[in-house]
């Protein structure tokens, strides 16, 4: 698909966010219960929509939390819930209709003391700090819906795992919600804001100085700033944006923020390739900005707006490759973390790139392969048997230099810093790394595509086992493997994957759209790549088919 002809160019005044509309949506828009549209749906990474869709407004939150509420209880939950926000135009009204609710039910809720932000790795970090020093359980909840666009809002809950939450607590959160948006709120606790912030319950907390000065214990700062490294930060208008002066200042680094807007229509941002503006950091087009500032730094990066995901700038290659950049971050913390145990696996997405599975089988490290979805990481980094677990999307993070947890949740904040700690130690940047990697490995050729599918298609995707798969060769070489399961631990895919000695292809289909996607790759060349993509079609039609 060709790029929209005005990506990477931000919109015109007419065509930006109108922000008082969209939160005058928020209150006075309600969901049709009876519309399937319209309900609580919880998919890999929480609730999201939008107030102009009647698919987040406050109806939804009020429910969705009053469920959080009814959960806590049922799973003994009695400590903290520790509340966070970006900066997307909705989550500020959802923020409060949550603090109301989780007031009416007397939930003890820690709130940035600054009123500011706090990005998604910070809940997870502070969920884990509170099990270490108490015998109580917290848990949280980041109203987000990541890199989406504008006008789009999202709500997650975290467990006291501190990880995104497993599909059976969120199926039976999104159950609870809908029975109260269908009985029109009823049962639902609330109290007014200025009664909510006035109680003892609603707690302020210092989300950014423990974060800040537990940094050292996962990154080695004292090599960064040693190296005498420039580095270049885009929050690209998203809730990091007030713990770079802190981190700057408090390890002596030498970080330049190159935006500070925060600005809930962001007005700054450009175009994606489809034209649509979202805040997407491992897209050349949402960070073009940056890009172009590539040479003024030793290494930069961009955040999402909850700081999740991270985008790596380099001078020599500008945005690298979301797969490009795991594949040198694992490498790396597998050669320079001493006090990993040797039995510390490696956990990714089966719909990331390969060179990983080469990388971890040439240091002797377990390969872990889940479906999509961070949440299959959780128990591994949090018992301290994955070392790293990623997402080909750009989200990662990884164990404390000591081997134990550092977050659940991925971790944009800490993905930067590694660049910089990469460059600082080896004296090569992330770019040159990963071109020493392929020499070793192999040189992959990896994207994704999209490709239309009815409903009823995708329903057969998803039920898709591979002995409806017939074929016995990919783009000329014979298949080794054909799985609807992940090897790591069993869970289905929602599709397959297809796999040769050169070169694979997973087919999975879309959770909002009416599209399946497919991801491949190939160790040979784009020609290679593009018969496996124009074969994958053929095969997945075929197995639908019959």
């Amino acid at each position: 698909m060709k790029p929209h002809p005005e990506a990477g160019v931000p919109l015109p005044p007419e065509e930006r966010l109108d922000v008082p509309r969209l939160v005058a949506a928020y209150y006075d828009e309600n969901p049709d219960p009876s519309t399937p549209g319209h309900r609580v749906a919880f998919g890999t990474s929480g609730h999201r929509g939008s107030p102009f869709r009647r698919t987040f407004n406050e109806a939804h939150i009020a429910a969705i939390t009053q469920a959080v509420c009814d959960h806590r209880r049922a799973a003994g939950i009695a400590g903290p819930l520790f509340l966070g926000r970006d900066t997307h135009a909705a989550s500020e009204p959802a923020w409060r209709t949550a603090i109301e609710v989780l007031a009416g039910n007397d939930v003890t809720v820690c709130i940035d003391d600054r009123d500011g932000y706090t990005p998604t790795p910070v809940v997870s970090h502070a969920i884990l700090r509170h099990r270490q020093d108490h015998a109580s359980l917290a848990d949280g909840v980041v109203v987000t819906p990541s890199h989406n666009p504008p006008e789009d809002g999202g709500f997650k809950y975290n467990p006291p795992h501190g990880g995104p939450a497993g599909s059976d607590v969120t199926r039976a959160i999104e159950a609870q919600a809908n029975r109260y948006l269908a009985a029109s709120l009823e049962g639902v606790a609330r109290t007014s804001f200025e009664a909510a912030r006035a109680r003892d319950n609603i707690r302020r907390h210092d989300y950014v100085g423990p974060y800040v000065e537990d940094l050292g214990n996962v990154i080695d700062m004292d090599a960064i700033r040693g190296a005498g490294l420039r580095l270049g930060a885009d929050p690209m208008g998203g809730s990091g944006l007030a713990f770079w002066e802190p981190i700057a200042t408090r390890y002596g680094l030498d970080i330049v923020v190159v935006n500070d807007a925060i600005d809930p229509s962001f007005s700054f941002m450009p175009r994606d390739r489809d034209g649509v503006v979202r805040m997407d950091c491992s897209s050349p087009f949402a960070m073009n900005h940056l890009i172009t500032l590539k040479d003024r730094f030793d290494i930069a990066f961009g955040n999402d707006p909850d700081f999740d995901r991270h985008g790596i700038v380099t001078r020599g290659r500008g945005l690298l490759s979301p797969n490009h950049y795991l594949a040198v971050a694992i490498d790396y913390l597998l050669t320079h973390r001493p006090s990993w145990s040797r039995d510390i696996g490696v956990g990714k997405t089966l719909v990331s790139s390969a060179i990983i599975d080469r990388i971890a089988a040439a240091h002797g490290r377990p390969l872990i392969e889940v479906p999509v979805g961070f949440k299959w990481f959780v128990e591994g980094l949090g018992g301290g048997r994955l070392g790293f677990g990623g997402e080909e999307s750009a989200g990662a993070s990884f164990l404390r230099r000591d081997g134990t947890a550092w977050t659940t949740d991925k971790d944009g904040i800490i993905l930067d810093l590694l660049a910089a700690e990469i460059a600082a130690v080896t004296g090569e940047d992330p770019g040159a790394r990963y071109d020493e990697l392929t020499r070793h490995h192999g040189a992959p050729v990896y994207a994704r595509i999209d490709a239309p599918a009815s409903e009823d298609q995708k329903q057969a995707l998803r039920a898709l086992t591979p002995e409806r798969i017939t074929t016995g060769r990919l783009a000329g070489d014979p298949i080794v493997s054909v799985i609807h399961r992940a090897p790591g631990n069993g869970a289905p895919i929602g599709g397959v994957k297809v796999t040769t000695a050169h070169g694979w292809f997973a087919a999975r289909p879309s959770g909002t759209e009416a599209v399946y996607k497919i991801y491949a790759e190939s160790f040979r060349d784009e020609a290679h790549l593009a018969r496996i993509q124009s074969e994958a079609h053929a095969i997945v039609n075929a197995a639908w088919s019959r």
